[in-house]
């Protein structure tokens, strides 16, 4: 085995799990565009936002100089049921396909929710309960971040009321019931047991749903339930907040050896896992201390880096929620029902928006069979059965690994394995069967989205 003075498995002890998270936004010299108010288009004020997100959360939304958050001590305590996690070097992918690249993945899958998500899930769970609230409500594509808060929730004493989009409701009952173990309330999205529901189904029948509906429904019950407010999983700024131990970890088990990446790889959906990887390496960036290539992914069937437009948009379909300016397709697109449903929604955080639009780092899109034919590969040799959305990724890296092999470069890979694909069996019995499909908007079904966009002065 090549280099191995390296474990195969690069483990953080307990003391060296970092005690603060990174604020990335403290080092970019133009900062993200802020939430507007839809009713007076102007920046939201704290007082507007916690209506909506627990006050604590608010601070840290806005904050966009402080650099580092210290970690709540019962956070920490509950981080150390699963982190640090594992960095792995992938020298039996390596080896299949015979190249002279170094290829590291961080592996977030190894606690019950089975993804990243529960880093940021705690730490709201944990924000809620100080603030003395009944409970969340929140939404859910795949069901990794439903299931996370559920967890978190039940951890916490809170009730959680979750809108799963309702593709995935029907394609992952098996995720849908571990989050009823824990104790939430499940919804297929859009419903009936909300207007803004009963609105999208009149508009759309038949709709298999999206994360901005789902988000909607949410926003609405957490808005008119005393003693519940509204958490998010991705795109806002305290999620990438959160998220930031993922990279904390991933550079102090990376320097613990000296190593030093040339490319960074994360999926990108709403850019919690991406956003969370690449923050101490893109705050070197932005110091000028290092370079690195920094590549989102994401999938073709929903395109919001490589063919959307930097513009304020709404983050829900049903037009309830601040405006965000960011990488977007239309509040009012609806992605084809592919099976990375947590990489299904419209539009981008604020914070990747601005770094990507200033050249910071680059953006690929897959079609989903190309995907899992990288997930299958790499699952039969490195023994994890990978998520669909992290086989965005793992597809990015095998395709630089098989440009090294071309050029003769040893080049180090990182890339983010955000979770594991255990609850996505149906759409590997596709893949395997040969029946999936892909699907690809046209440029017809990006205007009609692009159409819907706020009269908002950019």
């Amino acid at each position: 085995m090549k280099n191995a003075t390296i474990p195969y498995k690069i483990y953080l002890e307990e003391r060296e799990m970092p005690t603060a998270w990174y604020n990335l936004r403290a080092d970019m010299k133009t900062k993200p565009a802020p939430l507007l108010n839809p009713g007076t288009g102007k920046p939201c004020t704290a007082e507007e936002l916690e209506h909506v997100f627990c006050a604590d959360l608010v601070k840290q939304e806005l904050d966009n100089d402080t650099p580092y958050f210290e970690i709540p001590e019962e956070i920490r305590s509950f981080y150390k049921m699963y982190r640090p996690s594992p960095l792995v070097r992938a020298y039996c992918l390596e080896e299949k396909l015979q190249t002279p690249a170094k290829i590291y993945y961080k592996f977030e899958g190894n606690n019950t929710s089975g993804s990243h998500k529960l880093n940021s899930a705690s730490a709201q769970a944990y924000y809620a309960k100080k603030q003395g609230l009944v409970g969340v409500t929140t939404e859910t594509g795949a069901g990794q971040w439903g299931t996370a808060l559920s967890m978190a929730c039940s951890y916490f004493g809170l009730d959680c009321k979750v809108f799963m989009v309702k593709v995935s409701y029907e394609q992952k009952p098996f995720r849908r019931e571990v989050m009823r173990t824990y104790g939430a309330e499940v919804t297929p999205s859009p419903s009936l047991t909300t207007n803004v529901g009963k609105q999208i189904l009149k508009e759309h029948p038949g709709t298999t749903g999206s994360l901005g509906c789902a988000i909607s429904e949410a926003v609405e019950v957490a808005t008119s339930t005393p003693g519940y407010r509204y958490v998010l999983g991705s795109v806002l700024n305290q999620v990438l907040l959160h998220q930031s131990i993922i990279g904390l970890e991933t550079k102090a088990a990376l320097d613990k050896y000296g190593v030093k990446p040339d490319i960074i790889i994360g999926c990108a959906g709403g850019g919690s896992n991406l956003g969370g990887l690449i923050a101490p390496f893109m705050g070197e960036k932005l110091r000028g201390e290092a370079d690195y290539r920094i590549i989102a992914v994401e999938p073709a069937s929903c395109p919001s880096f490589t063919r959307g437009v930097y513009a304020y948009d709404f983050c829900d379909t049903g037009r309830v929620c601040p405006l965000a300016k960011m990488y977007t397709l239309g509040s009012s697109f609806i992605p084809s029902a592919n099976h990375a449903g947590g990489l299904r929604f419209h539009g981008m955080s604020s914070v990747l928006s601005e770094l990507y639009d200033e050249g910071l780092m680059e953006a690929r899109s897959y079609i989903q069979t190309d995907v899992f034919e990288a997930a299958v590969q790499f699952a039969r040799v490195e023994g994890i059965l990978p998520a669909p959305e992290s086989s965005h990724a793992i597809r990015a890296a095998i395709d630089e690994a098989l440009k090294c092999k071309e050029t003769g470069e040893e080049k180090t890979i990182v890339f983010g394995l955000t979770g594991t694909g255990y609850f996505d069996l149906k759409a590997y019995e596709q893949f395997n069967d040969k029946t999936m499909t892909d699907t690809i908007p046209t440029d017809e079904d990006l205007k009609a989205g692009f159409a819907c966009l706020p009269k908002i002065p950019q």
